[in-house]
């Protein structure tokens, strides 16, 4: 009984943490520094090749590859 009980609970915190995680799931970000715009860092995925700032110095934590309004 106690081994059932301790494999759902796995399942959920893995369950939870993947959804965590579904918006960056595919995207590889790298910075470009050579693109940097004073405080903002520029960012390029590596998986689909979207294109993005972010001010804090950290990659973004969505994902741009369906979005046609980013460069």
């Amino acid at each position: 009984m106690h081994i059932i009980l301790g494999l759902v609970i796995a399942f959920i915190i893995v369950a939870i943490v993947a959804r965590c995680n579904r918006g960056t799931r595919q995207c590889r970000w790298r910075a470009d520094r050579s693109g940097d715009r004073g405080k903002l860092c520029r960012y390029r995925c590596a998986f689909c090749g979207a294109v993005t700032f972010t001010s804090d110095g950290k990659p973004p934590k969505t994902c741009y590859r369906d979005r046609t309004d980013v460069s």
